[in-house]
């Protein structure tokens, strides 16, 4: 299946869309899985309000979106494996944050008590709803109210983290345990230095805490034999959904994947590039090993 033109889900005609997620359960014919994929910030709808508001223009904004990685892991349901990918943009609601993880300087009014205004996160500019894209690009010209944080948070963040805990659930119940997958992309920039210098893909589990070791090896193992290099918790350890999912001592087991987007994307125009193909395919195979794997002995 050939990548998605990049401006197809650029605008949207609404605010609030019927859903804010795609979900896609395993094929009729493949066995399910206790495997559950899920691709948080591939969502490609800006709606109108958020591109008022922005200084940015509409390829400007997309800087901090993982293009096409829920096309990447497209064959999964073939496999058995459940998918669950967020529609709307990063830049309008980040799912893979705490949902009241908001930055006060954002806002013309106060927050609530409940909001956390303090984090690494928020002090990068990078927290449930983003200050900044890419290179420390500044999203808005104006100042957001809690009213539109809410909105946001009730219509988008919520449905799509109440669908991925009963999936979860399902998962325990029918199999004895849950194998949950976070799929990213990062800047070909991100691995330049450090541990995981020069590497294609980073596999964060908290360090061991959010998924057993059997789990990571697995995958890490798969990927190597695919010829690819590959990293453990450096420079990305998981995100909120690792750490809030990943419990192995509850049999539930989350896993974050970042893959390079010098392995099939143009970064400056945000189009696949001829590379795009071939890891696809690699990707698939990844997958195919990974749905005819007995979880449950690991």
């Amino acid at each position: 299946m050939q990548a998605q033109d990049p401006t197809a889900w650029t605008h949207a005609v609404s605010d609030a869309p019927p859903a804010p997620f795609r979900l896609r359960r395993p094929a009729e014919d493949a066995p399910a899985t206790p495997l559950i994929f899920a691709s948080p910030h591939s969502g490609r709808i800006y709606p109108p309000s958020l591109l008022a508001a922005s200084n940015l223009d509409a390829a400007a904004i997309r800087r901090s979106e993982d293009a096409y990685v829920d096309d990447l892991i497209a064959p999964a349901p073939d496999h058995g494996i459940t998918v669950l990918a967020a529609r709307f943009a990063r830049a309008w609601i980040d799912v893979n944050r705490e949902p009241w993880e908001l930055d006060p300087a954002m806002f013309e009014d106060e927050l609530p008590a409940y909001a956390q205004g303090r984090s690494a996160r928020i002090s990068a500019g990078l927290g449930a709803i983003a200050r900044i894209v890419g290179e420390g690009q500044e999203i808005y010209r104006r100042k957001l109210t809690f009213a539109e944080a809410a909105r946001r948070v009730e219509e988008v963040h919520e449905p799509y983290h109440e669908v991925l805990a009963g999936l979860v659930r399902e998962s325990v119940e029918a199999h004895g345990l849950a194998v949950l997958i976070d799929w990213h992309s990062m800047p070909a920039a991100a691995t330049a230095q450090g541990a995981g210098a020069g590497c294609d893909l980073v596999l964060g589990d908290r360090f061991g805490a959010a998924a057993a070791p059997a789990i990571s090896r697995r995958v890490e193992s798969e990927l190597k034999a695919l010829g690819y290099r590959v990293a453990r918790n450096s420079p990305y350890a998981g995100g909120y959904t690792t750490e809030h999912y990943g419990k192995p001592a509850a049999k539930v087991h989350a896993l974050q994947i970042e893959v390079s987007r010098a392995l099939y994307l143009d970064e400056s125009t945000l189009k696949p590039t001829p590379l795009f193909a071939r890891l696809k395919a690699d990707l698939g195979r990844l997958i195919a090993r990974l749905g005819a794997t007995p979880w449950s002995r690991l």
